[in-house]
């Protein structure tokens, strides 16, 4: 299964985040900054105005548009790109927005899909949910195993295995939850950023293996996932009005694979949302269970994010 790319981008893309994860705080940071100069990134004093290191500053950006809430644009006569915001952007961060200061959990969770989907900027987070299948797994199975592939699918590629790793280990001090056998400094990181919160990838007892939790998960509500859903769905076909759930479940870059959920938690999201939304409903054609939408997905989904986010405010 090949790693799709981003079609601006002519490799995979590594180690922008300068080591740091995303930090509390930071996307509104960012996007705040951006909203009032879309330069901020490309100013010397960009540290001073943030409050951060420059280092940080490079993360900050990389963050934000690995997470879709700011765009990096050309524009004439500039030296670099510049950063606009997105329609997520502005919907979730905005002073007004739906969740600026991301307290809920669903905000975390809306975010990190939008991270792990295809042609993307997180090569590494893209591979470790929708392509890494072992069960249970270290730290090195998991470098070893995307070095491997990036070396098989990409050999006219050079990429240190340096910066593969600090994506690896940016993953786990992003969404592990470790106990006290782990590294302290990896536990306090990993308090640093709101995507631990999550709970996704577990230590598995006093073992220095992890596994990645299948199931429900708390934040994770019905409209969070029949949305991504819908979304999945407007990137296949835009011509269909139906999907099956195994696709939703098993395909490359679903909200099955990027979630870590069953069949049974995505036919009962579906079945929840069907009963409020006429467009939306859980079909068996032929044996084949189905999600059936009769408008646009992707304004079914945009709807029920707003309905859903509107509801918390």
């Amino acid at each position: 299964m090949r790693l799709m790319k981003k079609s601006t981008e002519s490799s995979p893309i590594f180690a922008r985040h300068e080591t740091f994860h995303p930090r509390f705080g930071w996307l509104k940071k960012g996007y705040d900054a951006a909203v009032k100069n879309s330069n901020i990134f490309l100013e010397e004093d960009a540290a001073v105005t943030l409050g951060v290191g420059k280092n940080m500053v490079r993360s900050i950006r990389y963050w934000c548009s690995a997470f879709g809430v700011l765009s990096e644009v050309y524009r004439k006569g500039n030296a670099g790109k510049e950063c606009v915001s997105t329609s997520l952007g502005e919907q979730l961060l905005a002073d007004d927005g739906w969740d600026p200061y991301l307290e809920s959990n669903a905000s975390l969770w809306l975010l990190h899909w939008k991270l792990v989907q295809p042609n993307g900027y997180a090569t590494a987070w893209e591979y470790a949910f929708n392509a890494f299948h072992l069960s249970e797994f270290t730290e090195n199975q998991l470098f070893q195993s995307l070095d491997d592939y990036i070396k098989k699918m990409c050999p006219a590629i050079s990429i240190s295995p340096a910066s593969i790793k600090k994506d690896v280990n940016c993953i786990f001090r992003m969404y592990a939850r470790h106990s006290a056998n782990k590294s302290k400094s990896l536990t306090e990181e990993s308090l640093d950023c709101p995507f631990s919160e999550l709970g996704i990838i577990e230590t598995v007892g006093d073992s220095p293996y992890y596994s990645f939790k299948v199931g429900p998960k708390d934040g994770l509500e019905p409209e969070i996932i029949v949305s991504s859903c819908l979304e999945y769905a407007s990137f296949q076909d835009t011509n269909a009005n139906t999907i099956a759930l195994s696709r939703l479940l098993y395909d490359h870059g679903s909200p099955g694979l990027a979630f870590k959920l069953t069949e049974n938690d995505i036919y009962e999201s579906i079945e929840i949302i069907a009963e409020k939304y006429k467009d939306i409903a859980v079909s068996d054609s032929a044996g084949i269970i189905q999600l059936s939408y009769f408008k646009k997905p992707q304004n079914l989904s945009q709807r029920l994010l707003n309905k859903y986010f509107q509801k918390l405010s």
